[in-house]
């Protein structure tokens, strides 16, 4: 069974669904979760607590997800940077559709159904964290979460887990570039998005091969470049 502080957090999401943050009242989110109010007080110490955990579990989840993509494209016989950039790229235009936090988060805007943009984890650390917009590790506004999800495509692609790549290389370009065209579909999706995904997969091949592969034309997005 689940811990006392992964069913509140469930039901705080499910409440989501139906009515707006400032609607969801902490004695209906206790009674959703079986436990009682005080529980829920002492997990969280307050609503505003409760959003923070919210927005910090479903970006671990999200960021989780890509990185485990990541690193199974990567792993495949055969695969190149398209093929784990649009690997990436397909798990997070699915995650945007269907978890309004992650598309929060990735685009900045929050409906009234979501809680407001949260501060920096409580209580204060004792001493600076490594970046003013993070949830303990986690990136908090949409342009650090870009480049934690670009320098995780590029040490997918380079071979390197926990590196962040060379900023001057042209693996980490392309994938910057990458992450800034998915996220352009996140805001005004493709047809579908596979395709979506297929088209970063040129993209970042076409930018490779200008650079480093040998000359000659770039051969289009694979079909099932996306389908993973």
């Amino acid at each position: 069974m689940p811990a006392a502080r992964e069913l509140l957090l469930d039901a705080a999401f499910t409440a989501l669904g139906v009515r707006p943050w400032n609607g969801v009242r902490m004695v209906d989110v206790a009674v959703a979760a079986g436990v009682s109010r005080q529980t829920l007080y002492n997990e969280f110490g307050s609503k505003d607590g409760l959003a923070r955990a919210l927005v910090r579990r479903e970006a671990e989840t999200f960021l989780a997800a890509v990185e485990r993509s990541l690193a199974d494209t990567a792993a495949q016989g055969g695969a190149d940077a398209g093929d784990c950039c649009a690997a990436a790229a397909l798990c997070t235009l699915r995650a945007a559709r269907t978890n309004p936090f992650v598309r929060a988060a990735l685009t900045g805007c929050r409906g009234e159904r979501l809680p407001a943009a949260a501060a920096p984890a409580v209580p204060a650390p004792r001493t600076p964290p490594p970046a003013p917009c993070s949830f303990r590790g986690v990136p908090h506004s949409p342009g650090a979460l870009a480049d934690r999800l670009r320098d995780s495509a590029a040490a997918a692609v380079d071979g390197a887990p926990g590196g962040t790549g060379d900023p001057g290389s042209s693996t980490w370009r392309a994938c910057e570039a990458a992450v800034r065209l998915t996220l352009s579909y996140v805001l005004a999706p493709a047809a579908s998005d596979e395709e979506a995904a297929r088209e970063v997969a040129y993209l970042v091949r076409v930018l490779l091969e200008a650079e480093d592969g040998p000359a000659g034309a770039v051969s289009a997005p694979s079909p099932t470049a996306g389908d993973r």
